[in-house]
Order: structure tokens, then C-alpha cells, then sequence
């Protein structure tokens, strides 16, 4: 990949906490513990990665806060939208919580080179950054080993200790060390994760907002997906280390020279800037799951990571991001002498159904039924309950994003309910390839069924509130399909559904007549499963993180895979017409599951014979 790619804009890092008047020296508490409760502060990034924070008093809105943000960085409002996740801020903030992160983002036409520099302007607005190195954004009820690592970072930066950066990956990432100089705690800024403005590696592109890695993954929002991972991990079932969004300043972070200010000074390198990243502590290991083979894996932690990765929907689940640490004295957290630690979750929750991908789908354990505990943790959740926590715990993150987690969760509690191993439920959700050709899953075909049946029934009005942020992203998503070679995607994914189902029309004919809808049901199970017979043979082996097709060629897990179609939009539906989608979607899923059955137990025997562990 070319690193000489077009900059979105031109831009400077800028360490900046607006006054909370434009005119007068800031007068505010340190700490928000102090702030009174009708002050809040917020941290408003550009596209282009450039972090300020920002006093909001009782009086401001949406409009003042853009008004601050015009005369710091020379940017017309009528020109910039500001975002807090899904909600384009028009003027109320009450739905904005202290310390959050807010996104200064600019229409499409305005995304070029020749766009006026993002800087602050004025000395009057060039304050030195009152908050502390560290700034957790939000307050998870779950971080408090995070709180621990930032005050012994916060303590070794103040005396002197520099972060680490890590060389290998396509993003900016670093350790950061405490006083004794030990790696405990890793940093990935969201303004250089891969196609974004900073990235330190050549992969720069795009602006923050706009389709990512994965398309439907946008650039700068794989931090807080990280935290995500982390809140869902309820217990530390499957090991996730604890992980927060921050606001960190420091010297050693990147800003590239193409996206910054002519004036910028010579010592630019010394001087401090501030970044929107996940915090993560540095767990320790041995090697990863790619420098050894898996046979001495427990299976209990290899069921824990993919109940976990099934819930998320991960789309970046490959050998390289599961850390193995040895016990030589059997102690490991589930007996045996390795213990799995999966890190690496900034492309889980997509926006819409993408392609997982699962390592751990042909490992023999994922064949292996799933325990009693195991069982009941999965019966014990509950996604609603877990979209709730997040939508409070990180009120930035899409609703699209908790519509995959309501969705997965559902299909691995039914899935596993019904007899399934991980195996099984990995592969329903795989896509599978014919040729060039790419067909939905298993998951995909119920979702596309579910959603063909609500709309024969019912006519659902659109929201009456327009969301210009979506409406640019689906701009920016169409021109990447408009570059994607056509032979990418093929024939009409469902034109084999006819072909599948001629022969047995006449065999249902007159049980339509009773029940009309039994007929689409089997045809949702029986289209599943002449995808899979169609494309089994015909699938992409998958190994230690790569890809290897027929040729011999491999590519790494980590970089960009072509652009994969979109068979199913969450976005776009409103809420009546979710819960009508929802709810067909459940129905449609015991047919998908009867036939899987037989094929279940039979396969459950011959492993539960053949392997030991």
C-alpha cells in the first residue's frame, strides 16, 4: 500500500483547553471531581485527529461550542458538523456527559488539501492543557485497575519515563512504563490507527469518520470497541485485560508532517500533543498463538474467547491477538499449563454484518461440546441488559454497533440451546466463497429472510430525525463499492435460492395454502444450507492469521481485504420496524437450527472419541 495517499485536509496538533469564555483566563477546578455539577468538560476532536478541551457552561450548546471551535481553528460551522456517536449535535448537550468525546467533522466537499489549517489561533486560545497527562473519558464502574496503571503512568511520565513505540502492526501503538522502567500499559491513538491522518506507518488516507480497515468499521472508532470488549467480558469469562478510552498527552505521539501547518516549529517532535486512545494494561507473555501449535490449549479458555468473539461479532480474530502466557506449575486459570489472553478488539461490532473471522473455528477444541458452565453463561445473557451498559457506560458508541450485539446474542444463545458447538456457530456466521463469488451466511440469509418477511406485512415510515453523519458515511461507503472490481461480487447472492428450492415447490405446495409463512421459513434453513454445500469445498483454508487461497498466495489477517458486500443493513431501520425484525429473526431461527441437529450429535461423538485433551 502506497503511502503517498492524498491527505484528506491539512491540519496541526493543537493541546488546547478552550476558556469557557472566550475572553476571560480560565477560572475552572482541575479535576471534574471539584467541577460543579452543572459544568462539564469535553473533548472535541477533529477529523484529522486534533484533540481540545473544551468548559462548557450552563448556557452553551451545540452552536456556541462550534462558534469556540471557529475562532480556534479557523473552520466556518456551516461548513462542520459536530457528532457525539450517532447524534449530530444541533444545540441541546444534555445528552453529553463529562469528559466525553466529541467529533468536529466536515462535509464531504470540504475534505481536501486546500482546507484551511486546524489550528488553534490566537494566544488567548493557546492555553497550556489544564487537565492531567491522563484523562479517563467517562467513568466505567469496571476501571478501576485502569485508574491504578494511569496514576503509576501519570507518575513515571512526570518523572521522566517515555513511552515505547511498537513497531510492528499498521497502527500507532506504544508502551508506556512505570517508574521501574516495566511495560504496563499499551496506547493506540485513534488519529493513527490505519488510513487515519497520524498514522505513523504510511497508512494515512482518510479522515476520522469515514470507512475504515473494515468498511464497516469507521477510521478513529476502534478504541472505544476495545473498552467495549473489555465492559462485555462480564466476570472476565474469557480474559479480556481491562481496558478505558483516555485523553493522553505526550511529546512522543505522531504527527505527520504532510497534515500539519507550515509554521509549525523545528522542535516539533518535543512538543506535546494530545490524542483520543484506548488504554489497555500489558499483560506479560510468552509468545502468541501463532509461534506454537494449539493442541496444548485449554478448551475451556478456547470456548470462553469464541463465546466472546461470537457475541462481538469480531472480524479480526486471527493468532497473532491471542497472547500465551505458561505456568509451568499447572496454574493456569483453567488448569494445564498455558492461559489465553485475547487482546486486539478494535474490529468487533461493526456496524453492519461484515465477514467474522475466527481463528479458533478449525481448531478440535471448537468442536468440542460446550461445558455445563459454559451453557449457563450463555443463558444468562442478556444482550438488551448489555446494550443498556454500554449505551451508558460508553454513550458515543453506535446504535448499529449494539443491533450486531442484540443479534449475535441471540443467535449463540439459540445456537447453543439447540446443540451446537463453537465450531458450528462460527461457521453459520462465516461467509463462504464460490469462485469469486461471495454468499451471505448462514446468519445473513435468516437476517435477509426475517427482513423480506416484515416488509411483505408491514409498511414502516423512516424516522422523521435525519442523521447527516450516516448519510455521509453511506456517501463515502458507495464510493468504495464504486471502486471495488465488479467480478468481486457476482451473481445476486439468492439466485441460487431458486435453483435449491425447484424441486421441492410442489412438495410444500399445499401446506402454504394453510400456513403461508411456512414455506419462507424453510426456505431460510434450506437456503443455508445450500450455501454451505455449494461452497464448502470451495472455502479459503485459514491459518496462523492468513489467508490462503488455492494459488498458494497469503495475506496477512491484518491487512485490508477487499471490500465485502453489505447483505444486510441494521442501520437504516427504525425502531418499530427493529423490533418487527427482531422478532421474525427469532422465529426464523429454530428452522435454521432443526437440520443442524443430527449433523451436531453425529460430529459431537466422532470428536468426543478421537481427541483428548
Amino acid at each position: 500500500m502506497s503511502p503517498k495517499l492524498d491527505s484528506p485536509v491539512q491540519t496541526q496538533m493543537a493541546v488546547a483547553v478552550l476558556n469557557r469564555s472566550l475572553n476571560n483566563e480560565y477560572h475552572g477546578i482541575k479535576s471534574s471531581e471539584g467541577r460543579p455539577s452543572w459544568r462539564r468538560r469535553v473533548f472535541v476532536q477533529t477529523d484529522t485527529g486534533c484533540v481540545l478541551g473544551i468548559e462548557l457552561d450552563r448556557g452553551d450548546n451545540a452552536h456556541t461550542v462550534k462558534r469556540k471551535l471557529q475562532i480556534a481553528l479557523n473552520v466556518p460551522t456551516e461548513e462542520s458538523s459536530l457528532t457525539f456517536g450517532d447524534r449530530v449535535l444541533k444545540n441541546d448537550l444534555s445528552a453529553v456527559r463529562n469528559d466525553s468525546p466529541l467529533l468536529l467533522s466536515r462535509s464531504h466537499i470540504h475534505r481536501s488539501s486546500s482546507t484551511p489549517c486546524l489550528s488553534p489561533t490566537g494566544k488567548d486560545l493557546q492555553n497550556r492543557d489544564r487537565s492531567g497527562p491522563i484523562e479517563i473519558l467517562g467513568c466505567p464502574s469496571r476501571c478501576l485497575v485502569a485508574k491504578q496503571l494511569v496514576k503509576s503512568v501519570v507518575k513515571a511520565i512526570k518523572s521522566g519515563m517515555d513511552p515505547i513505540p511498537i513497531h510492528n502492526g499498521l497502527g500507532g501503538a506504544y508502551y508506556f512504563r512505570n517508574n521501574k522502567g516495566e511495560r504496563i500499559a499499551i496506547v493506540k491513538p485513534t488519529d493513527e490507527e490505519p488510513f487515519a491522518p497520524n498514522n505513523p506507518k504510511g497508512f494515512i488516507g482518510k479522515a476520522l469518520g469515514q470507512p475504515g480497515l473494515k468498511k464497516s468499521v469507521r477510521v478513529g472508532e476502534t478504541g472505544f470497541r476495545e473498552v467495549a470488549a473489555y465492559l462485555l467480558d462480564h466476570d472476565n469469562f474469557a480474559n479480556v485485560p481491562p481496558t478505558v478510552l483516555v485523553k493522553i498527552t505526550h511529546s512522543m505521539f505522531n504527527v505527520n508532517e504532510d497534515v500539519s501547518c507550515n509554521s509549525m516549529p523545528p522542535n516539533r517532535n518535543q512538543i506535546p500533543k494530545s490524542k483520543i486512545a484506548s488504554f489497555q494494561q500489558f499483560i506479560s507473555h510468552d509468545y502468541d498463538a501463532s509461534d506454537h501449535g494449539t493442541s496444548n490449549f485449554p478448551v475451556a479458555a478456547v470456548h470462553r474467547i469464541g463465546i466472546l468473539d461470537v457475541r462481538i461479532f469480531n472480524t479480526d480474530r486471527h493468532a497473532g491477538n491471542l497472547l500465551v502466557r505458561k505456568h509451568e506449575d499447572g496454574a493456569a486459570k483453567f488448569g494445564g499449563q498455558v492461559e489465553l489472553i485475547p487482546i486486539d478488539h478494535g474490529l468487533c461490532l461493526p456496524e453492519t454484518l461484515d465477514d467474522p473471522y475466527f481463528e479458533w473455528i478449525h481448531w478440535p477444541q471448537a468442536s468440542i461440546p460446550f461445558s455445563n458452565d459454559e451453557l449457563e453463561y450463555i443463558a444468562n445473557l442478556d444482550p438488551v441488559r448489555d446494550s443498556d451498559m454500554l449505551r451508558m457506560e460508553l454513550p458515543m458508541i453506535r446504535e448499529a454497533c449494539l443491533r450486531v450485539l442484540v443479534l449475535c446474542t441471540h443467535f449463540l444463545k439459540e445456537a447453543a440451546a439447540s446443540g451446537l458447538c463453537l465450531a458450528e456457530i462460527g461457521d453459520m456466521m462465516s461467509r463462504q466463497f464460490t469462485g469469486r463469488d461471495e454468499e451471505p451466511s448462514e446468519l445473513e440469509v435468516v437476517c435477509i429472510e426475517a427482513r423480506s418477511l416484515i416488509s411483505e406485512k408491514e409498511v414502516f415510515l423512516p424516522e422523521t430525525n435525519i442523521d447527516e453523519d450516516q448519510i455521509q458515511f453511506d456517501i463515502d461507503c458507495e464510493e468504495i463499492d464504486s471502486r471495488t472490481p465488479s467480478y468481486y461480487f457476482g451473481r445476486n447472492p439468492l439466485s441460487k435460492l431458486d435453483e435449491s428450492l425447484e424441486d421441492d415447490d410442489e412438495e410444500y405446495e399445499d401446506k402454504n395454502d394453510l400456513f403461508p409463512n411456512v414455506k419462507q421459513t424453510l426456505n431460510a434453513s434450506k437456503l443455508s444450507f445450500s450455501l454451505k454445500s455449494i461452497s464448502l469445498t470451495d472455502k479459503s483454508q485459514r491459518h496462523h492469521g492468513k489467508t490462503i487461497n488455492s494459488s498458494g498466495w497469503s495475506r496477512s489477517a491484518n491487512e485490508q481485504l477487499p471490500v465485502s458486500a453489505s447483505f444486510v443493513n441494521l442501520a437504516d431501520m427504525g425502531e418499530e420496524e427493529w423490533g418487527a425484525f427482531l422478532e421474525k429473526f427469532l422465529e426464523l431461527l429454530q428452522g435454521s437450527f432443526r437440520g443442524r441437529k443430527c449433523r451436531s450429535a453425529e460430529q459431537k461423538q466422532r470428536m468426543g472419541t478421537s481427541c483428548q485433551f
